[in-house]
């Protein structure tokens, strides 16, 4: 049996797994806060995207009908931009709603976002039901194509791009810009940064916005391989987290080779019996807390205490 396949898909999966958990990684590391609603925000990207894709929009029936004749790789690309855009006002809430947390008991904040977690996701059972959907995509990205004698997803391959592409550009924000810059110091002193003048509130509520629209548009590029369901969220934020752990808490490129690694032993795994591939990364997460629990890039962890 070649593993070429099986490694391939897995490096494409782990690229897909670091777009993920890069907005967790966000606002955990630069905010030092756990965003248990991740997955919800992740799902409500999936399923906006598909409310704009289908199109299935609160519009006028004129509005309606005009957008449903724009082809499908118009409306695709309106998803991915409009989406982030959408679900970004529930982070805003939920960072409001977190300002009474800080610099008390991580458990508050923890409780906070598990129970926004709760509503998001019951007011996807309200608007959309509990059926699955499926986000269609362009014929351009869709099917396969052949390469040294295998069949190979042109979607996946497209998607792994694209996600390498938002990783750069997060990157950059966060490494080349001022407020990148800003917020880094705010996260390690957060006096000095009041101290210059700068609006400490605002900076917050700028990196939960970036990290809550990363976790949508994470949403939108997997509901085509995961499919759209109520409770996707959950799916999204346990791998989201053990990424997290393996790279280290607040690694920009802890993140990436934790989703690589993640995405490697899934593939792996999968190779020999698909049903050890997802307890498969939960083995690994045992394995890198029990000896190294500050993860590969981390600084030290409370788990070392």
């Amino acid at each position: 049996m070649s593993l070429l396949p099986h490694l391939v898909n897995g490096l494409a999966l782990g690229l897909l797994f670091a777009l993920l958990a890069l907005g967790f990684m966000l606002i955990l590391g630069l905010m030092e806060q756990i965003n248990l609603a991740h997955g919800s925000l992740f799902a409500l990207g999936a399923y906006f995207s598909f409310a704009i894709a289908t199109p299935r929009l609160p519009l006028p029936p004129d509005l309606l009908q005009a957008w449903a004749a724009v082809p499908l790789g118009w409306r695709f690309t309106a998803a991915i931009f409009l989406a982030p855009v959408l679900v970004a006002p529930f982070g805003v809430v939920i960072e409001r709603l977190m300002r009474r947390t800080y610099g008390r008991d991580p458990l508050y904040g923890l409780l906070l976002t598990f129970g926004a977690a709760m509503v998001i996701e019951e007011l996807i059972r309200i608007v959309w039901g509990t059926r699955d959907y499926m986000l269609p995509v362009p014929r351009g990205i869709s099917g396969g194509f052949l390469m040294l004698d295998l069949i190979w997803s042109t979607y996946r391959f497209w998607a792994a791009g694209f996600a390498v592409i938002a990783m750069a550009v997060v990157w950059l924000v966060i490494e080349r810009t001022r407020f990148g810059a800003l917020v880094k110091a705010g996260a390690h002193d957060s006096e000095i940064v009041q101290a210059l003048g700068h609006d400490l509130e605002k900076l917050r509520v700028w990196v939960f916005v970036l990290g809550t629209m990363m976790a949508a548009i994470a949403g939108v590029i997997l509901a085509p391989i995961w499919g759209i369901r109520p409770h996707m969220g959950v799916d999204a934020v346990i791998p989201a987290f053990v990424i997290i752990v393996l790279g280290g808490v607040g690694s920009f490129w802890g993140a990436v080779l934790g989703g690589l690694l993640v995405g490697m032993v899934v593939g792996l795994s999968g190779a020999y019996a698909s049903e050890w591939s997802m307890l498969s990364m939960y083995l690994l997460l045992i394995l890198v807390v029990t000896f190294r629990a500050r993860g590969q890039f981390g600084k030290k962890s409370v788990l070392e205490a």
